[in-house]
């Protein structure tokens, strides 16, 4: 998504506890940041408004959830909740829903004053199928849901908020688990692929008219014409995809 919205023409600032070690083009300021920690969350933000003054674009895509999927050998990530060990409680709501609205209540700072901005959180379809983990459903119906009261409470500043939901993601991961016949990758999009999309959806005339909905990129994508960096048009994944 950084590298997308940069290739776009806007100013990035892409923040982790890895970004130092990402391959990302020079244009692209990395700053290291572990975002369950608030003190560096606001020194990045502190920074950006010193830097740029404004901010137009907030991605909140912090996740630790995929983090310790095994316990003593044995995969644990779809257990039944009682059998759940408590850090995948703090690896998805801390390190996923509680990062993006303290990133989202830092950036609405510097927005407001400006009255614009868009605020994008990553969800997925776990919000409203059961996908395998209890505590990753509540994680996601939470982003979908922060996000609509999110948009509710910024309306009045002119300020967008979106819960925006990817297909499948060619990730360095998902190609590993697609060569060894664990996926079919043959509906996915690029990693570029949802930036695009957001770059598209921050220069809409009108942002507002889709703050507080729940969307999907590749249903986007189309609805701008926008294709992935290979030419391809992902189709949509739905309820019965996943």
């Amino acid at each position: 998504m950084a590298i997308a919205l940069a290739g776009s023409g806007y100013k990035v600032f892409a923040t982790g506890r890895s970004i130092q070690n990402t391959p990302l083009p020079e244009t692209i300021t990395r700053v290291s940041c572990d975002h369950t920690k608030d003190d560096e969350t606001a020194a990045v933000f502190g920074r950006i408004a010193r830097e740029c003054g404004q901010l137009e674009i907030l991605v909140n895509s912090a996740w630790g959830g995929y983090e310790r999927m095994t316990e003593n050998g044995q995969f644990t990530w779809s257990a039944p909740f009682w059998e759940q060990p408590v850090h995948r409680w703090t690896s998805m709501m801390d390190a996923g829903v509680r990062a993006a609205f303290i990133c989202s209540a830092n950036a609405a700072r510097i927005m407001i004053p400006h009255r614009r901005g868009l605020i994008v959180n990553i969800g997925f379809r776990a919000a409203q199928k059961y996908l395998g983990n209890t505590i990753y459903g509540t994680a996601k119906a939470a982003t979908d849901k922060m996000s609509s009261d999110m948009a509710y409470e910024l309306r009045s500043h002119n300020i967008a908020v979106i819960s925006l939901y990817p297909g499948i993601v060619r990730t360095e991961a998902v190609i590993a688990a697609a060569e060894q016949g664990w996926l079919d990758i043959s509906n996915s999009e690029s990693p570029e692929f949802i930036g695009r999309v957001i770059a598209a959806m921050a220069s809409d005339p009108d942002p507002m008219v889709k703050s507080g909905k729940v969307l999907i990129a590749a249903a986007e994508a189309a609805s701008y014409g926008l294709t992935d960096k290979n030419g391809a048009r992902p189709r949509p994944l739905t309820l019965n995809d996943v």
